[in-house]
């Protein structure tokens, strides 16, 4: 059953003209970066979400963000993009995939080699830090390196603004420039690459069905089922390395 999936996979990604893909946090899972939602292991079970008002408004939430990021840093840079990651980034280098929306934060796409400017962050990246007044950027180390000496978050070297990592926070607006590429990408597709996404997190989640109701093939590689898997032309349970990995001919 796998391999009549893979295979069907394989003729719809030869079929394609213009794909994109929408990816989330069952990627990167394969790289060892856990996710926020699963039960029982999801990070948001463990601990509660620092919303974006209370980040500005009170310097110990702040202090506790930035606390968790740095806790997370040795997860971060020990993680590799993986077999999925690798199979995109063929795909992209072919020509085929012309966008890559993600809801991940941890830049394994383009560690992979898919160029910045193929890849839409739709919550951001935590790779790096960037002031919430003059969007100067700032890199992690710096501020960890600040924050073991002080135990206090360092304010912008350029303005003095608040340092934040380049992500979007609960309450805080989506970033308008990602959300209208990654709008624009969806109406010229013809075939939409779902890669580990529960599809619950909106309105990232509304573009694959946009894409689908605009007649593009809709595939869903996830381990659990998806509110869109009945609308979806093919739906594989499995792991995305394993999968994409065997459509693309990408070990």
């Amino acid at each position: 059953m796998m391999d009549e999936g893979i295979a069907t996979l394989k003729g719809m990604i030869e079929a394609a003209r213009r794909i994109i893909v929408f990816s989330g946090a069952g990627i990167s899972t394969e790289s060892g970066i856990p996710d926020f939602r699963s039960p029982g292991t999801g990070t948001w079970e463990k601990m509660k979400p620092i919303y974006f008002d209370e980040f500005l408004r009170s310097p110990e939430a702040r202090r506790e963000a930035w606390r968790r990021r740095f806790e997370s840093d040795a997860t971060l840079r020990a993680a590799e993009p993986n077999r999925g990651h690798r199979a995109v980034a063929r795909l992209v280098r072919e020509g085929k995939v012309h966008a890559v929306i993600t809801q991940n934060i941890d830049g394994l796409h383009q560690a992979s080699g898919i160029p910045d400017d193929h890849v839409i962050e739709l919550h951001g990246n935590t790779t790096y830090a960037t002031c919430l007044t003059c969007a100067t950027r700032h890199e992690i180390a710096d501020i960890h390196a600040a924050f073991a000496q002080t135990d206090q978050v360092p304010d912008c070297r350029t303005c003095g603004g608040l340092l934040k990592t380049a992500t979007v926070s609960f309450g805080q607006s989506m970033p308008e420039g990602p959300m209208l590429r990654a709008h624009e990408a969806v109406q010229a597709t013809d075939l939409c690459l779902v890669l580990g996404s529960s599809l619950v997190v909106y309105p990232a989640a509304g573009f694959p069905e946009m894409a689908k109701r605009r007649g593009a093939g809709l595939v869903i590689l996830n381990r659990q089922e998806t509110g869109l898997d009945p609308i979806a032309d093919l739906v594989i349970h499995a792991g995305i390395g394993d999968v994409l990995g065997g459509a693309v001919g990408v070990n």
